[in-house]
């Protein structure tokens, strides 16, 4: 091809390249448009910077789950040689008056875990389940104790040294337990917040060797006005995301936003167990305060 027809299809090819970005930068024909201004990016800002530091140390959270089970041991480490109810009566055995705390379990509960051998129908401890919650290759134990007033008690052992270590204790007003990878994710009805409930997931923390409460979140799950999620609440909702060092008692402590994001355990509430004053009636609603009629109008 000679320098003349190297110039035409140049010439053409330059022309064709012309055409498709004219195309492209046309109106209503799939061109790119503005999406308009974007918000500017707003950094953290901290309040109160000058207010001094902490100065008693925090006490180390889930320190309490952590727990040898005593006279439990573990053929290979492996959780799966043990029986779920020998585990849970040997705890029983160890603490028989525990009501409150990583321990703590209802007076007929304690009983009815005692009986399980000679009534299994109505042994409270549900089915276990497996999985490596630790990430060290070997399943942990997960134990479901049901109890009065809808709650659950939820607790983990790992099987370490030729014998049983729990690393997660909570007590709670469950809907439901699942397992996503590692995790161990409770849904929990909120008495307090008509319409939410509370989702936590708890984690392994090797720094505290137990399990913790790593994701917290209140979740909308009906209407505004609706009633709790767990189906015939009392009223009387679970304890705050420190539930893991609280037990079951005869007035359960009312779950509230603040004590659940501080990690603290709420403040016992004055209901009953089923959900009336502590005398067994219903509390009067209080009197609304009388709203005073707005000022005159000025006239200028």
């Amino acid at each position: 091809m000679g320098p003349r027809g190297v110039h035409g299809a140049v010439g053409v090819l330059c022309a064709l390249c012309a055409a498709v970005l004219a195309g492209c930068g046309s109106a209503g024909t799939g061109g790119l448009e503005s999406a308009g201004p974007t918000s500017p990016a707003v950094g953290p800002v901290r309040l109160w910077p000058d207010l001094p530091p902490a100065t008693n140390p925090p006490i180390d959270y889930g320190e309490s789950d952590i727990q040898r089970v005593p006279g439990i041991r573990v053929t290979g480490d492996d959780v799966r040689s043990v029986d779920a109810v020998e585990v849970v009566r040997a705890e029983v055995r160890a603490h028989p008056d525990a009501r409150s705390g990583a321990d703590g379990l209802y007076e007929e509960t304690a009983r009815a875990v005692e009986a399980c051998v000679r009534e299994p129908g109505a042994c409270p401890v549900m089915r276990p389940y497996y999985r490596d919650l630790t990430g060290d290759g070997r399943d942990e134990l997960i134990v479901g104790i049901r109890m009065p007033e809808q709650q659950v008690a939820v607790r983990v052992y790992r099987a370490e040294r030729g014998g049983l270590t729990r690393i997660m204790s909570t007590v709670d007003q469950v809907i439901s337990v699942e397992l996503a990878g590692r995790d161990l994710i409770m849904r929990v009805g909120s008495a307090g917040i008509p319409g939410y409930e509370y989702r936590t997931a708890w984690s392994w923390d090797e720094r505290q060797g137990s399990m913790l409460p790593t994701r917290d979140e209140i979740v909308r799950t009906g209407s505004p006005g609706a009633g709790p999620s767990v189906a015939g609440s009392s009223g009387t909702g679970s304890t705050g995301t420190g539930s893991t060092n609280t037990g079951p008692s005869d007035a359960a402590p009312s779950r509230t936003t603040a004590s659940h994001a501080g990690l603290s355990g709420a403040e016992p509430s004055d209901t009953g167990p089923s959900g009336t004053g502590p005398s067994g009636t219903a509390p009067a609603p209080p009197t609304p305060s009388p709203v005073p009629p707005p000022p005159p109008e000025e006239v200028p």
